[in-house]
């Protein structure tokens, strides 16, 4: 693509994080002319989290709190009341209505725009970034050889595979290993045992879709604490602003004292007789502050002995989903292990597990038919199999947060640069905003970051063009 006269602004990922930041430049567009790119591996604005599948994959949240933008917080509601008649606030609904509802809503800002507002939708996959001098100061190459010029690029990468698991490099292309799961959905088979490693949000996803399809399969679950996340129900919502003050200044001191506060706070909730959940709502909220404020060794403290914890808490299932687990394990098609496993395989057709439970000393021995890697995303930009990631790496162009969580970043999002200069050009947004953020996963902080970064690109000095060494320099 050449460059054009108009500002180009390529946004590179379709799925939430990319589209809420497409729908937001089109609302916000000026008077300027503007060329939108987006740029994705697949077609279609909904990403891999919100996928058309076989199996209908449940939101793991209500209906009435994931609207793609804060101006309008009923949308996605009053968009599945229209296709599900009946549909209330408190329903778990489908992911793939969600990422219909992506789609309309992008498509619908974009015939809304003014007509100096022009939108290009390109299928392809970015592998390199470089900065030049001239009109657009930066080109995205991509895997087939073709370039996009940009004044600005938005990295709205999604989430990353899970890394690869310790011990199973023997396991590599056989068939009986699932490295990914989401972008290989597995399909249990009739009397097949199966070992899934994590017990999250992704393990209660893969083994319910797979025990549907196969009712005889039995799966074994293992993580290191062999924590389920909590369900879901209906929140008493009770004010608690003014206990905010006290978890900020916890958090500046230690890991434990935040600890203790956060626990004084349940027990004082529970006294009033209210919701005990508030407590984890009030976190949410100062997340980046309490993080920000936390000195790097309590940071590694939280990492290492709270995290899972407060992951149980935070990130619930629907009930239903919740309810299913249940099922399955109350038929012992379902067995939930606390451990590590110490290796794995391949023997007589099929996947020898050796692990160690939870304060045990000796080692147990599995024997099972298929292994899924369910860990969840690995933020380690370090570890990433991207080439695109790689390239900006090794360039100075971004830098790996050193506690494995994403990229550190700046102002709205601006990558840092290996010389700790935010970018004038380029911006991230997703869930490895983590590095500097934490709570970055869920559609209520992305929406906020993404429409930040739109009011950001569209104010009147955003479009300024600057020589590329200032550029990379410029301040936030």
């Amino acid at each position: 693509m050449p460059p054009h006269a108009a500002r180009t602004i390529v946004i590179v990922g379709a799925g939430f994080s990319g589209t809420t930041v497409a729908i937001n430049l089109l609302r916000l567009a000026g008077s300027e002319p503007l060329t939108l790119v987006l740029l994705d591996r697949v077609r279609g604005a909904r990403g891999l989290a919100y996928a058309r599948r076989e199996y209908p994959y449940l939101l793991n949240v209500p209906a009435g709190r994931m609207a793609a933008t804060s101006a309008e917080p009923a949308e996605f509601l009053a968009f599945a009341q229209r296709r599900r008649p009946g549909t209330t606030a408190e329903d778990f609904l489908p992911r793939e209505l969600y990422g219909d509802y992506l789609e309309d809503v992008v498509r619908a800002a974009e015939l809304a725009s003014p007509a100096h507002v022009r939108v290009e939708r390109v299928h392809g996959q970015a592998s390199f970034i470089e900065s030049q001098r001239g009109a657009a100061p930066i080109a995205v190459h991509l895997a087939d050889g073709r370039r996009l010029h940009a004044d600005e690029v938005v990295l709205a990468l999604g989430n990353p595979p899970p890394a690869r698991l310790a011990g199973a490099e023997g396991l590599w292309g056989c068939p009986g290993y699932v490295d990914d799961p989401w972008r290989e959905p597995p399909a249990f088979r009739p009397g097949e045992k199966v070992l899934v490693v994590g017990t999250g949000l992704t393990m209660a996803d893969v083994v319910l879709a797979g025990s549907a399809c196969a009712p005889s399969a039995v799966t074994h679950a293992i993580s290191r604490h062999g924590l389920l996340p909590l369900a879901q129900t209906a929140l008493r919502h009770t004010p608690i602003e003014a206990d905010a003050r006290a978890v900020l200044h916890a958090a500046s001191l230690s890991m434990r004292r935040l600890w203790r506060a956060v626990r004084a706070l349940v027990e004082h909730l529970e006294r009033r007789g209210a919701d005990w959940r508030e407590s984890v709502t009030l976190v949410r909220n100062l997340a980046p502050a309490l993080w920000q404020r936390m000195p790097l060794r309590e940071r590694r403290r939280f990492l290492r002995h709270a995290r899972a914890y407060w992951e149980v808490h935070r990130h619930r299932l629907p009930d239903r989903t919740a309810a299913g687990l249940d099922e399955l394990r109350r038929q012992e098609r379902l067995h939930v292990h606390a451990g590590r496993i110490v290796a794995l395989e391949r023997a007589h057709g099929r996947i020898r597990v050796d692990w160690r439970a939870r304060g045990a000393e000796r080692l147990s021995t599995l024997w099972v038919d298929r292994v899924i890697n369910c860990t969840g995303p690995d933020y380690d930009a370090r570890r990433s199999r991207d080439p695109l990631l790689r390239s900006l790496l090794a360039q100075g162009l971004a830098v790996a947060d050193g506690l494995g969580l994403g990229l550190r970043t700046g102002a709205h999002g601006a990558l840092i640069d290996a010389r700790g200069q935010a970018a004038g050009h380029l911006y991230y947004v997703g869930p490895m905003l983590r590095a500097d953020h934490w709570e970055t996963t869920a559609v209520q902080e992305l929406r906020g970051h993404a429409e930040r970064l739109a009011r950001h690109l569209t104010a009147p000095s955003a479009g300024r063009r600057l020589p590329i060494a200032e550029a990379l320099t410029a301040p936030p």
